[in-house]
């Protein structure tokens, strides 16, 4: 999978993840709503890690190791080239 189509996987489940925590507020014992909460919850980590394993960090909270600060280096993760 592309950079441009993991990113847009990763705002698509932030969406849903957004409705289904909305919805869940006011109806926390739907079982079906929060196993539908827990797989795109699942999903969205998956492709998230995958991303980041592939394209390096989203953000500057992602960078795990170095001994310098190098997020400004790489393309930013909005910038077409880095997808």
């Amino acid at each position: 999978m592309s950079g441009n189509n993991l990113m847009r996987a990763i705002q698509m489940y932030d969406f849903y993840l957004y409705e289904l925590n909305l919805y869940l507020d006011t109806h926390p014992t739907d079982e079906n709503a929060l196993a539908l909460f827990r797989k795109y919850n699942d999903a969205r980590a998956s492709a998230y890690e995958t991303y980041i394993s592939k394209y390096g960090p989203v953000s500057a909270k992602d960078l795990k190791d170095g001994n310098c600060f190098n997020w400004v280096d790489d393309p930013w993760p909005w910038e077409r080239s880095a997808n």
